[in-house]
């Protein structure tokens, strides 16, 4: 499957772009958010516990690294939500032959991630922010989401809350092809 490219005009469209995703999820998915900081992963990850029907705010789990929250599928079964923030994940103090990838995954492993993520159990979804840097390493079926800014001020991707977006979704293994994309055209 090709990639989608979506213009996003607004932070309420973010959610809305959040919550339809999550309409499409089943349990083990893998989805990771890219972009720069204040580009909208956040605001996305909100709707997408809107449409899994979270109680509980979804606010950026940046310095807990990852945070796990209950909801409802689209069917109705139980879901299981886990919002990892992988921004301040894959420090500089390297082992011997360490690669960067090998050394975010240590990381994972040391705070009991690397399990659920690999191998996401059958009503959890993992919602992953900045593991752009891991998606290959991660799960061989995923869907990424980078979000691109395009009105930049003097070459910075620091904006304002609100402004259009650019949302590029690469579904990446079988198991995303047969899923309605419809809604996306």
């Amino acid at each position: 499957m090709s990639d989608i490219k979506m213009h996003i005009p607004t932070d309420e469209a973010m959610r809305q772009l959040g919550r339809r995703l999550a309409a499409m999820t089943r349990g083990g998915d893998v989805i990771l958010l890219s972009g720069p900081l204040g580009a909208g992963k956040t605001t996305l990850a909100q709707g997408f516990g809107s449409g899994l029907d979270i109680d509980e705010p979804i606010v950026s789990p940046t310095f807990t690294i990852a945070r796990e929250l209950d909801g409802r599928f689209k069917n109705g079964d139980a879901a299981h939500l886990i919002h990892v923030d992988a921004y301040r994940l894959g420090g500089t103090d390297f082992a011997p032959g360490q690669n960067n990838i090998d050394r975010l995954l240590d990381e994972l492993e040391s705070l009991g991630l690397d399990e659920e993520l690999e191998s996401p159990g059958s009503n959890t979804v993992i919602l992953m922010e900045w593991g752009e840097q891991m998606a290959s390493a991660l799960a061989s079926e995923r869907l990424e989401v980078q979000i691109a800014r395009p009105n930049t001020h003097h070459g910075s991707n620091e904006l304002s809350e609100e402004g259009e977006r650019i949302v590029t979704l690469r579904p990446v293994g079988s198991s995303w092809a047969g899923r309605d994309w419809s809604w996306t055209e």
